[in-house]
């Protein structure tokens, strides 16, 4: 595996690089860059100010959380077939809940599934400890106080739910076997998991084909208490630090999507509750709702690295025909 970044949200701050230095990573280094971003029209507000200097301002980043949280930068080989090397995904990690706040990623043609698949999806045998070849093993780039002792999710009741899903990185072993991280994970009624998130899944690797570039931010609710079902709870799996709580189990879970051709942009958001139920054949132009929205249900300011023109316009309006929901 690669070596990899990660950084304290409370760190010393970063220059900020500007959008328009963008490629596949938002800016600098010699990797492909097969979606350069068009130029910033206008100056930008919110954009991020601290965090990994290498990731902080590309696209699909929200605004950070001040405090101690923690954000993890996967680097990989993104296509097996042409080496091309990048930023698989994102995590933004709450040290205090011990879970996930988000992951952000990019898809795009030379990375997406739907174009042609190199590698099967990684497997490998539950154990209950998180060795480096379970089927969801401790991430290594999360510093080792955050992390579990042993899966906390086995014999919970609820799924390992995806939040950079498997089926969005099967063009390089290394990029699938990273979306296994236990950091990418938030529980999950098998129900809901197999059923409903799996088809707005879907629908998001569908949408590559509108445009050059997906910029993607999903997560489940773990910032508000109303918004947090219960705890994953077993006494055999603590973690490894004392007087933590448990994973929270999200009652609302939500993905925030920006499409861009050429220098055109649209945007749009699902925001779905989960239940132990089966979803799967709802009408899904019934979760859509805008951007702005969403940031009002989740306290969270997304795509703040945008032009602030640009995010002013994809945030406030959904084009359901644009995204083929009827």
């Amino acid at each position: 595996m690669k070596a990899k970044k990660i950084f304290m949200l409370m760190a010393a701050c970063f220059t900020l690089a500007a959008c328009s230095d963008g490629g596949d990573d938002g800016g600098g280094g010699n990797e492909p860059k097969p979606n350069p971003e068009p130029t910033p029209r206008t100056v930008n507000n919110n954009k991020n100010t601290t965090g990994p200097a290498e990731a902080q301002y590309r696209l699909e980043f929200p605004k950070l959380k001040d405090g101690s949280n923690v954000v993890v930068v996967h680097r990989a080989v993104l296509n097996g077939k042409t080496k091309e090397e990048g930023v698989n995904y994102c995590v933004e990690w709450d040290t205090d809940l011990s879970s996930q706040r988000w992951s952000c990623y990019q898809l795009y043609s030379s990375v997406n599934y739907s174009s042609a698949s190199n590698v099967a999806r990684y497997y490998a045998e539950n154990t209950g400890t998180l060795a480096e070849t379970c089927q969801y093993p401790n991430d290594p780039d999360l510093p080792v106080q955050y992390r579990w002792a042993e899966d906390p999710y086995k014999y919970s009741g609820y799924d390992h739910g995806h939040i950079c899903p498997s089926a969005d990185r099967l063009r390089a072993v290394e990029c699938n076997y990273q979306t296994f991280y236990i950091t990418n994970m938030q529980p999950q009624y098998n129900k809901f998991n197999a059923g409903l998130w799996a088809k707005m899944e879907e629908d998001v690797r569908n949408w590559v084909r509108l445009g050059d570039t997906l910029y993607v931010c999903k997560g489940g609710t773990i910032d508000k208490s109303e918004y947090i079902l219960e705890y994953v709870n077993r006494n055999s799996h603590q973690p490894t630090r004392v007087n933590k709580l448990h994973i929270p189990v999200p009652r609302f879970f939500y993905m925030a999507i920006v499409c861009r051709k050429g220098n055109v942009w649209n945007g749009m958001a699902y925001w779905v509750q989960q239940y132990n139920e089966d979803h799967s054949n709802d009408n899904r132009k019934g979760y859509a709702i805008t951007i702005d929205r969403l940031e009002e249900l989740t306290g969270i300011d997304f795509f703040c690295n945008l032009p602030d023109d640009v995010e002013d316009q994809v945030e406030k309006e959904i084009v359901h025909s644009f995204w083929g929901l009827k």
